[in-house]
């Protein structure tokens, strides 16, 4: 879920005032920078929004607080690239931190976007497009029989969870450690992406009575699981997992841990919830599960569904969805459900994604970033490593692709910091922070890949 993630801990006093007490690498912005003592237009959009926005961002991991330096304000963007207020040009391996499979602003999102909106921008009541895209996400996800859209990817997992639980009468749930689900209070318990960030592994403000609940196990551990299973498993409702793990990085699944997670649920009749808020439609037309061959009880889907739009949905096994009010006793709702113009975003987008060698084509240029990556870090004499899977890549100055959570947190940090530097430098931008993996759209070409790894050559010789 990235950027929507919970970096609740004040960003401290030097950062926070970053952009007027220092100047250093995090904020030159190349040729178009003013010089002298005259602040660049990205400092002094982020002197001026700290005035009234806590941290001067309305989503804590844009303010730069992990890498340090001066968060960039961006103006626009086109197709696989984005420009900041100093008018510089970046390729753009964030993507709204998953949204943009498609590139920046694409001519048909854009038109299915603008063509809703001049009927209607909300009604709170329903519309056919609604039934459009809930019969296409169930004929592209078999797992789900029934769907509910909302508008945020925190409310589809919260939900899920509440769901899991009022279907099953039980009170527990399974997470794993650097796993991130959204910041709703039984989530936050050694979580993923910001609050890794941060090196805070939990947030303040979330009362013990609620997290006791929340049962935080080593992901890829299949032992850990299944004695946990063992002891407790009558009181557990459900297992939430990032089927590919995304706010610790990239991390990849084990097959035993994946084939244990569905054997387990179903031995002792708890529920198996897909966070594929980030992977859903990314790493596959299939999603994870495809990938996975795994049919799980509940999904849940985000980022992509929406074409860039607030938009994201859970669903699953028809008799645990009768649960749903009004049907039964779970209560769900929202004001901007099915909110028409970024469900229109959402069926342009999914539209565009179901054509023949769509996939294949992402996968393609995913993988040929990630592997000119590694070799470049290789050439260079770095410890570094990069995965790819579908349109996300992960890259790490680990010796291998990181497994568990304490192989993330082993990753060495500063020179993480001084490699993103060097790369916006160099006019590309990755996530601003260690914890997160990038995202390939179709909008990429073959020369942006070669450009991105050449940069990263000059950036690795300077390291």
């Amino acid at each position: 879920m990235a950027d929507d993630s919970p970096l609740i801990h004040r960003i401290p006093a030097h950062e926070r005032t970053a952009a007027s007490t220092h100047r250093g690498r995090g904020h030159r912005t190349g040729s178009n920078q003013p010089t002298g003592s005259t602040m660049s237009k990205n400092e002094q959009l982020f002197q001026r929004a700290q005035r009234h926005i806590p941290g001067g961002v309305n989503s804590p991991v844009r303010a730069f607080g992990a890498v340090g330096g001066t968060p960039r304000f961006f103006a626009r963007g086109a197709g696989a690239y984005v420009w900041d207020a100093d008018d510089k040009r970046y390729i753009d391996y964030v993507g709204s931190w998953g949204p943009l499979i498609l590139g920046h602003t694409h001519p048909a999102v854009v038109e299915a976007v603008q063509k809703a909106a001049a009927t209607g921008m909300s009604f709170g009541a329903p519309t056919e497009a609604e039934i459009d895209l809930a019969d296409l996400l169930c004929e592209m996800l078999p797992s789900m029989q029934q769907v509910r859209l909302v508008s945020s990817g925190t409310e589809a997992t919260m939900s899920a969870i509440r769901l899991a639980r009022g279907y099953t009468g039980r009170d527990k749930l399974i997470k794993f450690e650097g796993c991130y689900h959204g910041h709703s209070d039984s989530l936050l318990v050694k979580a993923g992406s910001g609050l890794l960030t941060f090196g805070n592994p939990s947030s303040a403000g979330v009362p013990a009575s609620v997290a006791e609940h929340t049962i935080v196990l080593t992901y890829n551990d299949v032992a850990q699981l299944e004695e946990v299973f063992a002891t407790q498993g009558e009181q557990i409702a459900a297992i939430i997992v990032e089927p590919f793990c995304g706010n610790m990085n990239l991390v990849r699944p084990s097959e035993a841990f994946v084939t244990a997670m569905r054997a387990l649920t179903e031995k002792h009749g708890a529920l198996l919830i897909y966070d594929e808020v980030m992977t859903g439609f990314r790493v596959g037309l299939g999603c994870a599960q495809g990938l996975h061959g795994i049919t799980p009880d509940l999904t849940t889907l985000g980022k992509v569904v929406g074409g860039g739009m607030p938009l994201a949905a859970f669903g699953g096994r028809a008799d645990v969805m009768a649960k749903i009010a009004p049907l039964g006793p779970v209560y769900q709702a929202g004001t901007l459900s099915g909110n028409p113009v970024a469900v229109a975003a959402g069926l342009a987008t999914l539209g565009l994604i179901r054509q023949p060698g769509f996939f294949d084509s992402l996968g393609a240029k995913t993988r040929k970033l990630a592997d000119g990556l590694a070799a470049a870090g290789k050439a260079a004499g770095q410890t570094f490593s990069a995965d790819a899977v579908g349109g996300m890549f992960g890259v790490y100055f680990n010796a291998q692709p990181p497994k568990t959570y304490a192989e993330v947190m082993a990753t060495d940090k500063p020179r993480f910091n001084a490699f993103f530097h060097g790369l916006l430098d160099e006019g590309v931008y990755i996530a601003p922070a260690l914890y997160e993996a990038g995202f390939v759209s179709a909008a990429h070409s073959d020369a942006d890949i070669e450009a991105t790894v050449a940069a990263a050559q000059r950036v690795f010789a300077k390291l």
